[in-house]
């Protein structure tokens, strides 16, 4: 057992050497010899960094990220059902929560001569099980509309309701620092940051309420982005992203977040879900690329190893780490919500999470503090977090859409592969096509190849063989951004 882990770091050491400066580690079990997936194409490396979002993340500073944390921790208990609790102290509870979220986007607004849209997203829920009379419930969200005109948004979100160890108790303080007043001061900050500059696709920075009841607020949202027939290609959900210091715990890692996404979409159908298992696509969702290119945004602007990746600025070594399915165990969180509807949806979260700050009436027992206090929130790095999140909105914005109706031509027994999209219709000039791939024991993408070295507008053919990896084909703009990547499905 032991000679098996010290194998295990011998192995991970290496992969980390070899993923120093901008490349990825690709192949990294191959037995050293020249295969067909190193013959063609290039390593993955970090795609260039754009100056404006660079100076923009860089605005992103902990002091900020503190006080918007502290002022929802001010309310004591922004559990949603206050907002039908008679007689709260002025300043207090969910409503005036609500209201504070809201003056904040206003002021960012304002600040941006009138860039940003500012909206409730109000209505009344039924009783179910966690909520025990009808309850008004808030979202608020700012809205930074997009230059070239459509649908195509991507959104931010965390949520300002908090709770304590008892659901119906709306009156003791329920302060949620790290739950979630970490991840509201990611959407806000990120509005903050972003509100100065114009992109192609719109952002939605939104906060909403009702998680700790059942999703209800994120739900009503993503049903109302769908009936309005917004084109979501991606939602980033912060939650719990304070990076817990409790005094004594040694095996947090302040240096890595983690990103939940969902396999096989929750929509699918059984007959999709058969031919998801038939491809071996379980870890290619919309999601899980949107997953994906958070590592790739982190590699553009992000310090890795000793010294940081060109055009990153000062930012610190900060990464993601994917974890390949939906939610933690017993716990779930808004993204689901817009999984449910179809959605492409992500959920950020710190490494290690302490449990006697979350959902905890504030007591000491035994020399123990319990409580969702400030105090066990660590600045620097939600702060690292929020950067991240805006890095990835900005770049998604930036980028054209992803080539639609993407193919993989399978109609002949051989080791190439000829791959078949359609450019997207509001692709501005100058768009081209990547080709990426990894082996199918690799989670992360490996090598990539400029389309239009292997074939024409739309189709490429590779001298890679389909049966050993999965494909995945992306939009680049002439400086460098990204769309999310989008796997072939077979066409003979």
């Amino acid at each position: 057992m032991q000679n098996r882990l010290n194998l295990q770091h011998v192995l991970a050491g290496l992969v980390l050497l070899a993923s120093a400066g901008t490349a990825f580690p690709a192949h990294a079990l191959s037995d050293g010899g020249t295969s067909d997936l190193d013959a063609s194409g290039e390593h993955i490396a970090a795609l260039p960094a754009d100056p404006r979002i660079a100076a923009a993340i860089a605005t992103i500073q902990p002091g900020a990220i503190r006080a918007d944390i502290a002022a929802l921790v001010a309310f004591r208990n922004r559990s949603t059902l206050s907002s039908m609790t008679p007689n709260l102290p002025p300043g207090t509870g969910a409503t005036a929560a609500a209201d504070w979220v809201f003056a904040q986007y206003s002021t960012i607004s304002r600040e941006c001569g009138g860039c940003l849209e500012v909206k409730r997203d109000t209505f009344t829920e039924q009783p179910m099980s966690r909520i025990p009379v009808p309850t008004t419930i808030t979202n608020v969200y700012a809205v930074l509309k997009g230059t070239e005109g459509g649908n195509r948004t991507v959104l931010v979100t965390g949520h300002y309701d908090s709770r304590n160890s008892t659901n119906e108790n709306t009156t003791d303080e329920a302060p949620g620092a790290n739950d979630d007043a970490s991840g509201v001061a990611v959407s806000i900050e990120s509005a903050r940051a972003l509100s100065k500059m114009r992109f192609p696709a719109t952002i939605i920075f939104a906060a909403v309420a009702g998680e700790e009841q059942g999703l209800n607020g994120s739900r009503h949202l993503a049903q109302t982005l769908k009936a309005a027939q917004v084109e979501l290609e991606g939602v980033l959900n912060n939650d719990i992203v304070g990076g817990n210091t409790t005094p004594g715990d040694t095996l947090q890692d302040k240096h890595a977040v983690r990103i939940f996404s969902e396999g096989i979409p929750a929509t699918a159908t059984p007959d999709q879900v058969k031919t998801v298992e038939l491809l071996g696509y379980e870890s290619d969702s919309p999601s899980r690329e949107l997953a994906r290119a958070v590592t790739d945004v982190d590699a553009t602007y992000f310090g890795h190893g000793a010294s940081p990746v060109a055009g990153s600025g000062s930012l610190p070594y900060f990464h993601p780490v994917l974890e390949l399915r939906r939610d933690r165990f017993l716990r779930g969180g808004d993204h689901t919500s817009f999984n449910g509807e179809g959605f492409t949806a992500i959920r950020f979260t710190e490494w290690r999470e302490d449990f006697n700050h979350q959902h905890q009436n504030l007591r000491v027992e035994n020399g123990v503090q319990f409580g969702d206090l400030i105090q066990y929130v660590d600045m620097d790095y939600a702060a690292n977090v929020a950067r991240l999140n805006a890095a990835t909105l900005a770049t998604l914005a930036a980028a054209p859409a992803p080539p639609a109706d993407p193919k993989i031509v399978t109609s002949n027994l051989d080791n190439n592969t000829t791959l078949r999209w359609t450019p997207a219709a509001s692709a501005p000039a100058g768009t081209h096509y990547q080709v990426l791939w990894r082996e199918l024991s690799s989670s992360e993408w490996q090598h990539h190849a400029e389309a239009a070295k292997f074939g024409s507008a739309g189709t490429a053919t590779l001298p890679v063989s389909k049966d050993n990896v999965i494909f995945g084909i992306r939009s680049v703009d002439t400086a460098g951004h990204a769309s999310l990547a989008v796997v072939p499905y077979p066409v003979r």
